[in-house]
């Protein structure tokens, strides 16, 4: 592969909205996927904490069902124990604690809507099971059963709200989260987080929680910190359950943006790029964005590391360059598309190298453009889009204010040309090439002189400057 470079009374149960993006100048959430919390605390000494990422975003940290071997086994709680396969209590406790110190937050993948789909077994840290009773945590009248209306009790029809939000997902013991014991679990289980410093969560599977706003309403507002909330509802077209309502009790993550931006580079028509969002998208200040998650990698709804020519790592700069949303940046493992189920490698443990990763490990975050447009992001802030330029299909060309400006070719050939743009004269670091040190870049240079500039993109390339990277 090559790479080129909500605080409120129990008693009260009212709507509290979560803060909009996080709250910290520095936005960009990792999504540190399947990395141990020992190996995440190392990464936040290492490279996140000057790297000007603002979150992690770690796997599910609850006890659950020991898959053996399968990543997704994270998404099948037992109990609600720090005592998963990623780490127990301490180091959670540790991780949290050395991130913070690092500048950077922690934000934890949270399943509240459904524990186990098997009918019996044991759960990382020893505990037993059968579907449907998990001691000390659940029993039987804790789940829905006969209020589903489907044939077999699963969610076969997106097009039925009852089914979507009463049903078993894949099979999954689908929690009444509409009754008062389940909502006070949840919020017990939330509050330990907080006591351990979390800054927010990422609610899996939110779109099947029973009931919109009201279930998700309730459970927040029993939290005893604000937390910063993005929740995972996927659109579908036609659907009676819809992203925008979620908005109401935090941030969204929009699936229509990472479609919309596979379509447009898996097509070779970028240029359709500048009309993001799309009319009836959840809005800039509520969505949180993404290329690509731990699901859509490989499910084939987005693009991965895998896509051909450049497309990936040049959608990541299209992603953190273009002002919409929150972004997510994932940071994974390799794995085979013949076996998507596959555990993470090294035992889990997340291991960097430079600018990449080692050991099976992706580092996404470490790739020297997708780091380098997390400064990008940082330097240019809420500043407009100007300039806009898109002479071909597969050419696109902007400025952000007078802070930063991108260009990138998704053509098989080189684009030369002049540029207008807003940044003063001087010259600039290519931080998708090369890091600036001093008055130094180890990669390419472009030179602004008289509100424009002029330079050659190579195939399946790109060019990212900003304020923060002119050296002279």
């Amino acid at each position: 592969m090559a790479l080129m470079i909500l605080a409120a009374t129990p008693a009260a149960h009212a709507l509290v909205v979560m803060p909009r993006a996080p709250t910290t100048t520095k936005k960009i959430i990792v999504e540190m996927f399947q990395w141990t919390f020992d190996s995440v605390a190392a990464e936040c000494g290492y490279f996140l904490g000057t790297s000007g990422v603002g979150y992690v975003q770690v796997s599910p940290a609850q006890e659950n069902w020991n898959g053996n071997g399968v990543w997704w086994d994270s998404y099948q709680p037992e109990s609600y124990n720090i005592a998963g396969k990623l780490g127990d209590r301490t180091s959670f406790a540790n991780m949290v604690t050395t991130c913070h110190n690092n500048g950077v937050g922690v934000i934890v993948d949270a399943v509240l809507n459904h524990q186990t789909a098997q009918t019996s077994g044991t759960g990382y840290a020893g505990d037993t099971f059968t579907k449907y009773v998990y001691p000390g945590t659940y029993e039987y009248q804790d789940f829905h059963h006969t209020q589903c209306g489907s044939s077999n009790g699963q969610v076969n029809n997106y097009d039925n709200a009852t089914e979507v939000q009463f049903c078993e997902l894949d099979g999954l013991a689908d929690l009444a989260t509409e009754t008062e014991y389940v909502r006070s679990r949840l919020a017990e289980y939330v509050n330990d987080l907080i006591s351990l410093g979390v800054d927010g969560l990422r609610l899996d599977a939110a779109k099947h929680a029973d009931i919109p706003v009201t279930d998700l309403a309730n459970i927040t507002s029993r939290f005893t910190k604000k937390l910063y909330l993005t929740q995972e509802v996927i659109y579908g077209a036609g659907e009676p359950i819809t992203p925008n309502q979620y908005t109401g009790i935090g941030d969204v993550q929009e699936f229509r943006f990472t479609t919309e931006v596979q379509s447009a580079f898996s097509s070779g028509n970028i240029a359709q790029l500048n009309t993001v969002p799309l009319s009836g998208w959840v809005a800039s200040s509520g969505a949180n964005s993404f290329v690509a998650n731990h699901d859509t990698e490989r499910n084939g709804d987005s693009l991965n590391y895998l896509s051909p020519n450049n497309e990936y790592v040049l959608a990541y700069i299209y992603a953190l360059s273009y002002p919409y949303g929150t972004p997510t940046i994932l940071s994974s493992y390799d794995f085979s598309p013949s076996d998507t189920d596959a555990a993470a490698p090294n035992g889990g443990y997340g291991t960097c190298y430079g600018a990449g990763g080692v050991n099976n490990w992706l580092c996404q975050h470490r790739w020297t453009a997708i780091s380098g447009m997390i400064n990008f992001f940082n330097e240019v802030g809420s500043s407009a889009v100007v300039n806009w330029v898109s002479d071909a299909s597969t050419h696109i060309a902007y400025g952000r204010g007078a802070l930063g400006h991108v260009g990138i070719n998704l053509s098989g050939s080189s684009w030369s040309r002049s540029f207008a743009t807003s940044l003063p004269s001087g010259t600039y670091c290519d931080i998708v090439h090369g890091t600036v040190s001093g008055t130094s870049c180890s990669g390419p240079t472009i030179t602004v002189s008289n509100g424009a500039f002029t330079t050659t993109v190579v195939a399946y390339d790109a060019f990212g400057i900003h304020a923060g990277a002119k050296i002279s």
